[in-house]
């Protein structure tokens, strides 16, 4: 008799879809504070850190703010994250393992990010430093920038399980292999952050 009315989470699933794929397609555009890239490698020329860092650092930079809203930290987590590569850097020469060595450090370094906040009640709102992120926010319109606040609202797995999926991008298994879960766990986790998000959205539009 108490229980809550049940929210379809059909439409929000393709509204968190929209918004995070647009968000990747904003981020994917040459960042004009950047100089132009160096003219393309010989392709027999071994792979180098820095070619790692300017192809992946702004994408792994926008990933580590969807998941933990501060970008100044999510600078950090990324910093450490190729800092972690340099030392394993003998074992990783290929791309696809390096790439995926990143991505794992970004996921780890924004979960301990987020339990060193919960243990000191700190909370910083999302979105106010770096000026490259807010200008892709601002390309939002208002309801994306609403799946964004919802998604901030999510516990952590939730929110990274929809921000590797629909953000990076990334297959199930790819997923499990950042996220450190199983398949199955990443399918459930998806149906529950999704619940979540229609949830949150549903509350905040018509609760009021």
């Amino acid at each position: 008799m108490g229980g809550a009315n049940p929210v379809d989470t059909g439409g929000y699933e393709s509204t968190v879809e929209r918004t995070l794929s647009r968000l990747r397609r904003i981020d994917s555009r040459p960042d004009p504070a950047v100089a132009a890239p160096p003219p393309p490698q010989d392709p027999g020329a071994p792979l180098t850190l820095a070619d790692l860092y300017r192809d992946h650092r702004m994408r792994l930079v926008r990933l580590a703010v969807l998941l933990v809203d501060e970008p100044a930290t999510a600078e950090d987590v990324v910093q450490e994250a190729f800092a972690g590569l340099h030392r394993h850097w003998a074992g990783l020469r290929d791309e696809a393992a390096a790439v995926g060595y990143l991505r794992t450090a970004v996921v780890n370094g924004s979960r301990s990010v987020l339990r060193r906040r919960r243990t000191a009640r700190e909370y910083v709102a999302p979105h106010q430093v770096n000026a490259r992120s807010a200008e892709s926010l601002a390309m939002l319109s208002a309801e994306h920038q609403a799946v964004v606040e919802a998604l901030g609202a999510l516990p952590p797995r939730q929110r990274e399980v929809l921000v590797l999926r629909y953000y990076g991008g990334l297959s199930e298994a790819e997923i499990a292999e950042s996220a450190g879960i199983t398949r199955g766990t990443v399918k459930s986790t998806a149906s529950r952050a999704l619940d979540a998000v229609a949830r949150v959205m549903a509350e905040r539009s018509g609760g009021r």
